[in-house]
């Protein structure tokens, strides 16, 4: 057996904090929480051993302040800290300090960490290495009369988009040239405002495009493996909402051929631990590296539900130095997964966060194959100064098409009063023909709302019915099944591992 830490601080909140907790207790380590004033209450701070408090609601206050949580982590005893994700979980200078005061980063070290962060650096040693690169600029944008000699070279239409970020924060589409100036400032404006960086360069836009993403672990001893990829098409303004794996987009010459590019991504910058490397896929099946993310990502249960592989566990015993127990032959998926991210938004009112109490809460009722990643619970009071994330709900299926049923009768189980959520539009996306047929990309939910907006008021009533709302009134009273964060139980390769539940 090898080394393996006694105790960790885990510097985040939320589903993903507990999801990080309940790894910790599996494997006899100490996992110690830190809340801010919003999250006195939080279900993370209630599953922990230890819990500090690390300053006020705002996250600049407190889960960004890195100075509190490395006073906190040298105070308590902890040997390392977990970022979960967002955050400072690609803060490259978070990951220095820790290096500097001698605390093991659960992650990679900040080299990689810096490289990746900056994507225009990320595409010129992508490109170095022979990786396939979306076309467009190599260095940001340094002015407007270069942002239109580029632009003119890439063609319209483009995107620019931020260097130092991602998340659809810093991007914008442009597909007139009379609208670039305006579109460069607003996604310089909202880069500076976002990342503490006005960084901008531009990438030629893909029509019909796929984003889709390959999983890898990387040791110490320089051993990489990929654990398939993730269709992550379902977004929202660039946020992606719906996940899952296999893709129903590839086929298996293929996702061999983009899990052996990511490899090879991981090594051109030395990466270790768990890292996902994204791609855009266009419409003829020819892929280009888009970023990768040196973190755990949200939707990642969907790869441990097909993989039987705890990520987390798997994160540890990297950070800890013990090698991979297993190479690629071994890694066998089965099944298909999906995962749906709840959140408390309203999607009648253009889905405004809907923070409040939850005064009731009928979780899903679980089952084969059914996995809840939670960080709520009843009585809860959901804060506004943070992602409106309450959970996640990850099913497992022999085929697509049963794991697309089972997500739909959780759905249906799924009840909250007191707050709005987006489950009903969840289960418009998964009984539309488009989706249940794997015919979709990254724009299916921009055609799913215009075609929405072309219904009457009768035929939107009867579209909601048919998607397993009694009535459009009652969808938008605060009845709405309410999301929850990620609790534990995933299914394992025909069997269900049962979680912790203490609260």
């Amino acid at each position: 057996m090898g080394k393996m830490f006694k105790k960790i601080l885990i510097a985040n909140r939320g589903e993903i904090a507990v999801r990080i907790i309940r790894a910790c207790r599996e494997m006899g380590i100490t996992p110690v929480a830190v809340y801010s004033d919003a999250d006195r209450k939080a279900l993370h701070v209630r599953l922990s051993e230890e819990a500090y408090h690390i300053g006020a609601a705002p996250p600049t206050e407190s889960y960004l302040n890195i100075d509190r949580i490395l006073q906190v982590t040298a105070a308590c005893g902890a040997e390392a800290i977990h970022p979960g994700y967002g955050f400072l979980a690609e803060n490259a200078e978070f990951v220095r300090r820790c290096e500097q005061e001698g605390i093991v980063f659960i992650g990679p070290s900040s080299e990689p960490m810096e490289l990746m962060g900056e994507k225009t650096a990320a595409r010129r040693t992508m490109h170095a290495a022979g990786i396939p690169i979306i076309p467009g600029t190599m260095d940001p944008i340094r002015d407007e009369a270069e942002l239109r000699l580029q632009a003119g070279e890439v063609g319209f239409p483009l995107l620019l988009k931020a260097s130092a970020g991602g998340g659809g924060k810093g991007l914008r589409l442009v597909k007139e040239e009379k609208d670039l100036v305006s579109a460069f400032r607003l996604a310089q404006s909202e880069s500076q405002s976002s990342f503490n960086d006005s960084s901008v360069y531009i990438e030629r836009y893909m029509e019909e495009p796929h984003h889709i993403e390959v999983q890898i672990l990387a040791d110490q001893e320089g051993r990489t493996v990929y654990l398939g990829e993730r269709e992550c098409s379902i977004q929202r303004r660039y946020q992606k909402v719906l996940e899952e794996t296999p893709s129903p987009f590839l086929d298996d010459a293929m996702r061999r051929e983009m899990g052996e590019v990511a490899v090879q991504v991981a090594a051109a910058v030395g990466y270790q631990n768990a890292g996902t490397v994204e791609f855009i896929v266009d419409k003829h099946k020819k892929f280009y590296f888009l970023e990768m993310n040196a973190r755990l990502q949200v939707e990642h249960p969907v790869t441990e539900m097909v993989t039987g592989i705890d990520l987390v566990k798997c994160q540890l015993e990297i950070a800890a130095g013990n090698p991979l127990p297993f190479a690629q032959d071994d890694i066998r998926p089965s099944g298909h997964s999906l995962e749906c991210r709840i959140y408390a938004e309203d999607p009648y009112n253009g889905f405004m966060p809907s923070p409040g109490r939850i005064e009731r809460l009928r979780a899903p009722a679980g089952g084969l194959g059914v996995r809840y990643d939670n960080g709520t619970y009843e009585g809860y009071e959901v804060p506004l100064e943070y992602d409106p994330l309450l959970s996640k709900l990850i099913t497992w299926g022999n085929t697509r098409e049963e794991a697309i049923h089972r997500m739909l009768r959780a759905l249906s189980e799924y009840q909250v009063y007191g707050i709005k959520t987006i489950i009903p539009f969840f289960q418009r996306i998964l009984r539309h023909p488009r989706f249940f047929e794997g015919v979709y990309n990254t724009h299916f939910i921009e055609e799913l709302e215009k075609e929405e907006e072309s219904l009457d008021p009768e035929e939107k009533t009867v579209a909601l019915i048919a998607a397993g709302i009694r009535n459009y009134k009652e969808s938008r009273q605060s009845l709405s099944p309410c999301p929850q964060k990620p609790r534990s139980g995933w299914k394992i390769k025909g069997r269900m591992e049962a979680f912790s539940r203490r609260i």
